[in-house]
């Protein structure tokens, strides 16, 4: 392993414990420029990332938006072509803009796809609904390879597409491991683990930032964020006189998986203008539950979101044939079930950027004498 291969990764590895009063001795003051486009890039949403600016490069601290102790990730961004000095040790040195990246998750893709920035993209895990027309043109084209899945990449295709970084999902089981042996940065996009859907979407300024697109990025997410809250405030305070309860997931391998009452989901329903039915558990992550739990807790419930991929066309009766216990809901008996298939709607594709037109697919669900004339993208009520 070169020397620096080792510094990167360690670098991705340590735990950080540098407060930012420390950050801001070692960094340049002086905030008068950036060593980018001009554009700043500032979170207010996302939780996951941060930045302070100096003359000459951008420091980027990553961390797990969901723990406010976790592992933390250190990144310089210079301009391409420079060479600053005082930068911290522990920061790995990005060149920015970059040229090529390689997407180990739809959910990053999607960033590159709101951007229209697919070109940059030369390599992905999987090719499974895949809907976008350019990507799928660059990879008939050979322009954009797949890389393998998770736990089994082709190290040797990635180094011969070599590009400028690989964006990772660190906390998830992706068999990073076998990225040890090539030399490329690697970067933690945690979008995923946001709880808020405009944190989650507000990750496309991270992406803007390394792409040298800031001004762009920032203007994606004004128009996400101002229809966002747009749609919030209809149903905010006394106007709406009933929230509906929600539930969601479906029965796999004897557990039923579910989120917290914390989750990125639970806030989605919330600002739909409904309840979710473990809306007062604490957790944020994933809760595995066993069929009675959830029935004690949602057999009234109106609604119940299901995402699947399911092969034809899904309906209550094959919802039944997978599971008779699921007809016992009153969401199954008055039609209250709301449907999205995978196969059918870019959902991992697009939706992370998108969450203003999810919030009015459910709002739509919940309250339809507020949007009447709405006509659902991704989610619409099984018929």
């Amino acid at each position: 392993m070169n020397r620096v291969l080792a510094f990167c990764l360690m670098t991705l590895l340590t735990v950080s414990c540098t407060s930012k009063k420390e950050k801001s001795k070692e960094a340049d003051a002086s905030l008068s420029q950036t060593p980018a486009t001009g554009a700043r890039i500032v979170p207010q949403y996302a939780k996951g990332f941060e930045l302070t600016y100096t003359n000459h490069y951008i420091l980027a601290d990553i961390q797990d938006p969901q723990q406010e102790e976790s592992h933390s990730f250190h990144y310089a961004f210079i301009k391409r072509g420079t060479r600053p000095e005082g930068i911290p040790s522990d920061y790995t040195v990005i060149e920015t803009p970059i040229r090529s990246v390689i997407c180990m998750t739809s959910l990053q893709l999607s960033n590159f796809i709101k951007l229209g920035t697919q070109e940059k993209v030369v390599g992905i895990t999987s090719t499974r609904h895949l809907f976008n027309p350019v990507m799928n043109r660059q990879l008939l084209e050979g322009k954009t390879v797949k890389i393998g899945i998770e736990g089994n990449f082709d190290n040797e295709i990635i180094m011969a597409v070599h590009p400028d970084l690989i964006l990772i999902s660190p906390f998830k089981r992706g068999g990073y491991e076998a990225l040890k042996n090539v030399d490329i940065p690697l970067i933690p996009h945690l979008g995923y683990k946001e709880l808020t859907p405009l944190g989650q979407a507000e990750w496309i300024k991270l992406i803007g930032l390394l792409l040298g697109v800031e001004e762009k990025a920032n203007e994606q997410f004004a128009t996400i964020e101002e229809r966002y809250n747009s749609l919030t405030s209809l149903v905010s305070g006394e106007k709406v006189k009933k929230r509906p309860v929600v539930f969601s997931g479906e029965i796999q391998g004897g557990n039923w998986y579910a989120v917290g009452g914390q989750s990125f989901l639970a806030r989605l329903f919330k600002d739909a203008g409904a309840d979710y039915f473990l809306k007062d558990d604490m957790r944020s992550g994933g809760v595995t539950l066993d069929f009675e739990t959830v029935y004690n807790q949602a057999d009234e419930a109106g609604y119940w979101r299901i995402v699947n991929s399911y092969p034809g066309t899904f309906s209550y009766k094959a919802l039944k044939e997978q599971d008779p216990r699921y007809a016992d809901f009153r969401a199954f008996r008055e039609k209250g079930i709301i449907y999205c298939n995978m196969r059918e709607k870019p959902f991992y594709e697009s939706m992370p950027t998108e969450p203003e037109v999810i919030l009015a697919d459910l709002l739509h669900i919940f309250h339809p004498e507020l949007l009447p004339d709405h006509i659902p993208v991704y989610y619409a009520l099984l018929k």
